[in-house]
């Protein structure tokens, strides 16, 4: 399925989530290297680099799916399963240490969101994994 007009209009749903997801993680990187101090209550102190690596790489990791869900290629739909459950991991260990509830709580809602639409019978249908 390579085609868009094969792409059902939730697939596209999801690899335009996935994209704004992409682009937050790289706000949340700024974040941490200490740019966009008025963005939110993190603090201006608060320079954490293993953070910053961590959302860089994730951000990085939902454009890939983004582009992979585009062109509704199945170990897309598998991959955004495995980062969806690693991102509400990851914001809940952010949570954890320190982080905020107002810094995580779009990127909760949409994964959780993410998460329970694939599980969908026609999303998993569309991608051949049902």
């Amino acid at each position: 399925m390579a085609e868009s007009a094969e792409r059902p209009l939730g697939v596209s749903i999801l690899a335009i989530l996935a994209g704004i997801l992409a682009v937050i993680n790289v706000i949340i990187t700024l974040r941490f290297l200490g740019f966009f101090p008025w963005l939110g209550q993190l603090d201006i102190r608060i320079f954490n680099l293993w953070y910053a690596l961590l959302y860089g790489l994730l951000a990085y990791i939902w454009f890939w799916v983004a582009q992979m869900l585009w062109r509704v290629d199945r170990q897309g739909w598998i991959f955004l399963l495995i980062i969806t459950v690693f991102t509400l991991l990851t914001s809940f260990i952010t949570m954890l240490t320190g982080g905020a509830w107002y810094d995580n709580n779009i990127t909760v809602l949409l994964n959780v969101l993410i998460l329970i639409y694939i599980m969908l019978p026609g999303v998993r249908r569309a991608f051949g994994t049902d």
